[in-house]
């Protein structure tokens, strides 16, 4: 169960300041299945993880659990991605349903993006939506 040195072949368990294993848990762990601060792998675990799937506190990858995610398929209090899971509910303001005739508004990752659906909607300028930002100088009451 120690670490892996530089250019040695990965060890089934480790343990340490950048483990290098099939399941690395410590520092900046880096494997198939990573735990600790910083993981990079498959599955990581812990702080700021790098991986295919993550669950963390800052997370990139394709399916991300966590506070601050960007991925395909996420969950957390502010993400960036196509697809937020928990149903209909869990789409925070990237759609707003049709109530008095308006038009549905979305929320883009970047200010250039809802200036140019601004634009298309025939209103002006953009405003800020947590880390996203919507088209229009002020948000639609329902």
């Amino acid at each position: 169960m120690a670490n892996s040195a530089c250019g040695t072949k990965p060890k089934l368990i480790s343990i340490g300041i950048a483990p290098l294993g099939i399941i690395s848990i410590g520092i900046v762990p880096m494997g198939v299945v990573s735990i600790g601060i910083v993981p990079m792998g498959v599955i990581s675990i812990g702080a700021v993880a790098m991986g295919v799937i993550n669950a963390s506190v800052v997370g990139m990858g394709v399916l991300i659990a966590g506070v601050n995610v960007m991925g395909v398929w996420w969950v957390g209090l502010e993400g960036m991605g196509p697809y937020r899971l928990g149903g209909s509910a869990g789409q925070v303001h990237h759609q707003h349903g049709q109530q008095g005739g308006s038009p549905n508004l979305y929320a883009y990752p970047s200010k250039q993006m809802a200036l140019q659906k601004a634009t298309e909607l025939g209103c002006e300028g953009v405003h800020a939506m947590g880390s996203l930002w919507m088209p229009c100088q002020e948000h639609p009451q329902p």
